[in-house]
């Protein structure tokens, strides 16, 4: 029963977070309900969420919704900033994080509704003074708490005018990145518990491929709305943490 929960687990999340970000909103704590020990339901996401986002991102490279040559350049810019976010969050404390997080998650919500950015145009997403850093500091944050990374990511491609599904393709992208490298050391580190992960794992497959077929579909104007319900979510859940 419980491999067949996780299974289920993965494959909601995933088409969730592929959709407007918040993924782990779902899969962290319900694992943690399951009685998975905290590090290896961290690495069981990290990995299956390298896989997952990699497969949702080639399906949207392969029906030509996206290109390596106009997005390429991500994975440098967020794997760099996912290392200085593990850097500094061994500087910060739990707390410090948390009140960040916060902070950095109503700054995006509250924005949403004064930004122009609505995910209507065609832009593609390019090298430049406002993406590069946008992209570095939210890969800093990925690395210093994580939840929201997707999230954050998408409001930055709204503001910046870029077409919804070619948005969720750079996500996908991005969060390989980010992943990569953790799952990499939570693996290292012997924390994975295989059975477990290899199950997440296939949920999360199906759930991002269930998702970028959904996107393909989702009309621009329900995005908004979604991200700010996702994002409410997100700040309700951290708060509760916080308090607990």
């Amino acid at each position: 029963m419980e491999y067949i929960s996780l299974f289920f687990i993965g494959a909601i999340a995933t088409t969730i977070g592929t959709l407007a970000g918040g993924g782990g909103l779902i899969s962290l704590p319900a694992m943690l309900l399951l009685g998975v020990p905290i590090h290896s339901a961290i690495g069981a996401n990290k990995v299956s969420n390298t896989v997952s986002s990699f497969s949702s991102f080639l399906f949207l490279l392969k029906n030509k919704q996206i290109s390596l040559r106009e997005s390429f350049w991500i994975i440098p810019v967020s794997l760099i900033g996912g290392i200085s976010g593990g850097f500094i969050a061994t500087k910060l404390s739990e707390d410090h994080l948390y009140i960040l997080a916060i902070i950095l998650l109503s700054f995006a919500f509250i924005t949403s509704f004064i930004g122009k950015g609505d995910f209507g145009g065609q832009e593609i997403l390019k090298f430049s003074k406002v993406s590069v850093p946008g992209l570095y500091g939210i890969g800093i944050y990925d690395g210093l708490f994580g939840p929201g990374q997707g999230t954050l990511m998408l409001y930055l491609f709204g503001h910046l005018k870029v077409a919804y599904i070619k948005a969720v393709g750079y996500v996908r992208l991005a969060t390989f990145s980010s992943c990569f490298g953790a799952a990499i050391t939570y693996i290292a580190a012997g924390k994975i518990i295989w059975p477990l992960t290899l199950m997440l794992m296939l949920g999360s497959i199906t759930g991002a491929q269930t998702g970028v077929r959904i996107a393909e579909k989702l009309k621009p104007k329900f995005v908004k709305p979604i991200l700010r319900v996702v994002t409410v979510a997100l700040i309700v859940q951290i708060i509760v943490e916080n308090i607990g």
